[in-house]
């Protein structure tokens, strides 16, 4: 699966195969070492416009357990407060060579419209009132 926008749009083997990963990384919770190299030499970019505690650290946590590289954005320290676009932040982030953007935004639409903007993967972490999140639950054991 290329992107997660929406959960409608998966099918019973992309969900089958989610399942499956997080019945392994339950597993890997319970070892010393909680790390696979899943997503090594893998760099995910979460992109907050919004503010998040759960969502964008299970999403980093969970990214920094498959061994991958994370790059922090949040628009409140960005360069948004000035007026530049949501089209134009992507554009910059996308050119240091981003593989996978997890993405939350108070405008409906807006997560789709990254997915335009991108040849990345995308993550939907919240778009507006349209889109619930898809955070993964395994990061935060209960």
């Amino acid at each position: 699966m290329k992107h997660l926008l929406d959960f409608q749009d998966w099918t019973k083997p992309n969900l089958e195969s989610v399942l499956e990963t997080a019945g392994i990384m339950a597993d890997v919770l319970e070892r010393p070492v909680k790390k696979v190299p899943a997503l090594q030499g893998f760099t995910v970019c979460t992109a907050f416009f919004e503010n998040s505690t759960r969502t964008r650290l299970s999403f980093e946590l969970a990214a920094r357990r498959m061994s991958a590289d994370v790059v922090t954005f949040t628009s409140a320290t960005s360069s948004t407060q000035k007026g530049e676009s949501l089209k134009d932040t992507l554009e910059t982030l996308e050119q240091m060579k981003v593989d996978a953007f997890v993405v939350r935004h108070g405008a409906s639409g807006a997560v789709h419209q990254v997915n335009r903007w991108t040849n990345a993967k995308v993550i939907n972490a919240g778009d507006g009132r349209r889109a619930s999140t898809c955070t993964p639950n395994w990061a935060c054991p209960a």
